[in-house]
């Protein structure tokens, strides 16, 4: 049993108060040390004949009642979990009712303090899974998701119904900060306008946004954001081009394999990638089908060719080039080239528009490289809310940090 004078009692409780940051008239009653929990229970009072401020409207009223007691989470104390328990004022205020007051030490509907949240933030941005940072924190899955989600809506991202979809998702970046803005399940007309209202009275600041040539995000772009020009992402039309090179790839490869034939055995990665790349034995591996005048090597270097379209920053220029390339691939009859060729014309406006605003979405796709790690560490997600969350967190470069909202 340990005994403690008086004088020993309130220097303590007085320390507490300074590490807990609590203002007066907020007062320290009773710390409650059980070693062998390590955990450490501080009681925090608001002292009687004083007059709290009413949340809403901040006039000093009289006292109602207490709510319930509740607890927090706080910093541990050396190895020892610390947690605040307190019974808070509820003033009775005659514009606004009855109302429990602000405390100053966590946010309302939180069981965490400011500091505890601050590093559960840092903690779980520095983690690569959840279970991670609930391992470091001692903390279940439920309790950090909770934490998540009061930090991303803390920056004012409103949370939103989703419909039960097909698996896809819809993200909108600023390309300018290289972050995730926001975030929507599927990928029809009704996500791609729920993108560009979350934006406010911005989406109609936006000079050119990069697209892919979905015909709903081109409507919803248009109808949300009429001022921004619409600028096809090179790097999709890239995976079109090379789409219908491997279509073209494995449909001679078939047919050269039924002849005994192996020409084009171990090919494929060759032709995806730019010539750039190749080392030696990539350019005599490509040598050997270019002098067979395979399908596949005119179709590489019609793709290849058209990474010059992206250089001009003229219009009439970008267009010249477009023209010609359209006839060359028109003269090589390779159907899926083709196919591709003609919606690149249908859609050539967008295209043209790279010359005056060479945006692309390539920081869209390291967000969905990086996407992909968040849902493979956390093992899938069966809520698209969290996944949301998850993306925001990690991908929004939001400023999360709970004490900056005091």
């Amino acid at each position: 049993m340990y005994f403690m004078s008086n004088d020993s009692r309130d220097s303590l409780y007085d320390h507490y108060r300074l590490l807990l940051g609590l203002r007066e008239p907020w007062e320290v009653r009773e710390v409650d040390l059980r070693v062998g929990e390590s955990r450490v229970t501080v009681s925090v009072d608001w002292p009687k004949g004083e007059k709290p401020c009413c949340p809403d409207c901040g006039a000093r009223c009289d006292i109602h009642d207490h709510a319930p007691q509740r607890s927090w989470r706080h910093l541990d104390t050396m190895q020892f979990e610390t947690v605040i328990v307190s019974r808070t004022p509820r003033v009775d205020c005659s514009q606004c009712g009855v109302k429990t007051i602000r405390i100053p030490w966590a946010e309302p509907r939180s069981r965490f303090t400011l500091l505890f949240e601050a590093l559960a933030v840092e903690t779980i941005g520095a983690c690569r899974s959840l279970k991670q940072a609930g391992v470091l924190l001692s903390l279940s899955y439920d309790q950090l998701q909770r934490i998540m989600d009061r930090a991303v809506q803390r920056v004012g991202v409103d949370e939103k119904s989703f419909r039960r979809g097909h698996g896809y998702a819809s993200i909108i970046t600023d390309l300018d900060e290289s972050r995730v803005l926001e975030v929507v399940e599927n990928r029809d007309g009704e996500a791609a306008k729920a993108l560009f209202d979350s934006l406010g009275e911005n989406a109609g600041k936006i000079h050119a946004v990069a697209m892919d040539m979905w015909p709903a995000f081109m409507s919803a772009a248009a109808t949300k954001a009429p001022e921004a020009v619409i600028v096809h992402d090179r790097f999709h039309v890239s995976k079109y081009l090379n789409g219908a090179m491997d279509s073209i790839r494995k449909s001679e490869s078939k047919e050269l394999s039924s002849q005994g034939k192996d020409y084009l055995k171990g090919t494929k990665y060759l032709f995806l990638r730019s010539s750039q790349t190749w080392n030696e034995d990539h350019r005599e591996m490509f040598q050997v089908v270019k002098d067979l005048s395979l399908k596949v090597a005119k179709a590489w270097a019609a793709k290849d060719a058209f990474s010059e379209f992206w250089i001009y920053r003229n219009r009439g220029q970008a267009l010249a080039f477009f023209n010609n390339w359209r006839r060359w691939v028109g003269r090589l009859k390779l159907a899926p080239l083709t196919k591709v060729s003609d919606m690149l014309k249908r859609h050539l406006d967008g295209l043209l528009n790279y010359s005056m605003y060479p945006v692309t979405n390539a920081a869209s796709e390291g967000f969905n490289s990086k996407i992909q790690s968040l849902i493979s560490n956390a093992r899938g997600y069966r809520r698209f809310e969290n996944l949301r969350t998850a993306i925001l967190f990690h991908c929004g470069k939001l400023d999360m940090c709970p004490l900056k909202t005091q």
